[in-house]
């Protein structure tokens, strides 16, 4: 006699619920096998599809989000692809001084005679790089705080609420620009710089994972696992994180356009990547005063801080469709 025969209708009814909540839920038990009875709720025909495949079939259907995908790993490609084999470092003296751009140099010079494509790709790379440092920053510590303040609810939640509300009243920016003079200037690290963007760019990632919290906490499968004796623990980690996956992924990818924006707007104005080191919200600001004349110092590092940011908003709104709890019931 198996283990499941052993346990009463009700323990099995109650385990049947635990692994088999629909929705954004990836455990392999909420799969069910070919030929069941399940197989048109689920939309699925011939053999089970795991949920990832169903992600990865919607997103391949958006073809902006696919344009996107493309330009993002094209230009990161492009970048690291400069670093090692373009003849000029970003760091290179020519003798060509305030060039147009020509073959030796696509993107023209600047006035002490740098390659202005070895830059632009150094400070794509660079700005890609502190991006996905503040996106995993940001959503892990907003994923904590949220899923801790929508779980336990009460005084904890009311505690880490305003927490989030007394960082939320006080201008982004300007705490950006109060740590980037203190620490990041100083230190001279771009790591340093994305860690002081990930700690001020939490904070609605904590308030989006709090209000899934607090309606996935009265769901059913959760009611069933802690009837099983599932730990506070094992229960937020396991089955409700998986459920508030997608609007999490969702908010990291606007994270990364954001956190550019802002690593761009802080070397823009003096406090984010210092000299030698390059970044394109530096190469805009060293380039304006020579819009009108040297227009390529100017126009190729905005042209590809934009494609750069537009990129990763259509991978973001390509992620929010195809991971949209509404459209589960698609057929191949």
């Amino acid at each position: 006699m198996t283990e499941t025969s052993d346990l009463s209708p009700r323990q099995q009814r109650l385990r049947r619920v635990s692994t088999s909540e629909v929705g954004m839920h990836t455990l392999p038990e909420a799969v069910p096998p070919a030929g069941s009875d399940d197989e048109a709720q689920y939309g699925m025909a011939g053999d089970a599809r795991g949920q990832l495949a169903t992600v990865a079939r919607r997103f391949i259907h958006s073809p902006m989000a696919v344009i996107g995908l493309c330009t993002f790993f094209g230009l990161a490609v492009a970048a690291i692809l400069t670093e090692m084999f373009w003849t000029y470092s970003y760091t290179s003296i020519t003798n060509t001084l305030n060039a147009p751009p020509s073959l030796a140099h696509p993107m023209g010079t600047n006035s002490i005679g740098g390659d202005v494509f070895a830059q632009a790709m150094h400070g794509t790379l660079q700005d890609i790089e502190i991006a996905l440092v503040v996106a995993v920053l940001a959503t892990f510590i907003g994923a904590t705080v949220g899923a801790i303040a929508g779980f336990y609810r009460g005084t904890t939640d009311t505690a880490l609420m305003r927490f989030v509300d007394l960082i939320l009243v006080i201008p982004v920016l300007a705490i950006l620009i109060v740590l980037a003079h203190i620490v990041a200037k100083q230190a001279s690290n771009w790591l340093w710089l994305a860690i002081i963007i990930g700690a001020v760019s939490w904070t609605y990632v904590a308030r989006l994972v709090r209000a899934d919290f607090l309606s996935l906490r009265e769901r059913d499968f959760v009611e069933a696992s802690r009837a099983l004796g599932a730990s506070n623990r094992r229960i937020i980690v396991r089955h409700m994180l998986p459920n508030a996956l997608g609007p999490i992924i969702v908010n990291a990818t606007i994270t990364v356009a954001l956190s550019i924006v802002l690593e761009s707007t802080l070397s823009y104005i003096g406090l984010g990547i210092q000299p030698p080191n390059v970044s394109l919200g530096l190469l805009v600001d060293q380039g304006q005063d020579s819009a009108t004349t040297e227009w390529w110092l100017f126009v190729f590092p905005v042209v590809i801080l934009v494609v750069l940011i537009l990129s990763i908003f259509f991978i973001g709104d390509g992620l929010r469709e195809a991971l949209d709890p509404k459209k589960n019931r698609v057929r191949a």
